[in-house]
């Protein structure tokens, strides 16, 4: 196998109804004022691998054999190569990633690619929250009022205790990279 430095994404979601992605629906609809008008949610979990990754056919393959990202008799997953590549997101969704902080990386995903693949590769993974609203709607703004919880009526997918929330904007086209960790501020940059 030819391998180079590179980077994919891979996404993972569902076969069947998400009761997760059903529950919180229900939750935003019903008891939070910035989900009142939430149509559809959806939860699927983002993989991101960086380091010495074979061209996009055999990445692909490679994915597709192992345990460590997905179970294929319950899941699908895409994968995507390039920024330029589609990811499985709709237009209108907006899109929320948190992640576990600390909890991020995938070292026995890792062990595993190294001993498939014999390359060294860091795999991290997140969840992707895809929010579509009414026509009309602000769906970046709604989504934001809905990412961290703050209260019993404000917030829902993450806890600023123990995980981060980072937005994806709005639209088919999430951030490239985006698991990758942020870079931390100076002192006398940070407000």
């Amino acid at each position: 196998m030819s391998a180079e430095r590179g980077r994919a994404q891979a996404y993972v979601e569902l076969l069947a109804e998400d009761p997760e992605a059903t529950s919180a629906r229900a939750v935003a609809r019903e008891r939070l004022e910035a989900g009142r008008r939430l149509l559809t949610l959806r939860r699927v979990r983002l993989f991101e691998l960086a380091g010495e990754l074979p061209p996009p056919a055999e990445l692909a393959s490679l994915l597709h054999r192992s345990t460590q990202f997905y179970n294929p008799a319950k899941e699908r997953m895409s994968v995507r190569s390039s920024d330029r590549e589609p990811a499985p997101f709709r237009a209108e969704e907006a899109l929320l990633l948190v992640v576990n902080r600390g909890l991020e990386r995938r070292a026995a995903a890792e062990r595993w690619w190294r001993h498939e693949a014999g390359a060294r590769v860091d795999v991290r993974e997140g969840t992707v929250w895809a929010l579509a609203f009414e026509p009309g709607e602000d769906a970046a703004a709604r989504a934001a009022a809905l990412a961290v919880v703050e209260d019993r009526r404000h917030g829902l997918f993450a806890n600023a205790s123990f995980q981060d929330c980072r937005p994806g904007g709005v639209g088919a086209s999430p951030p490239w990279p985006w698991l990758e960790r942020p870079r931390r501020r100076a002192k006398e940059d940070r407000p």
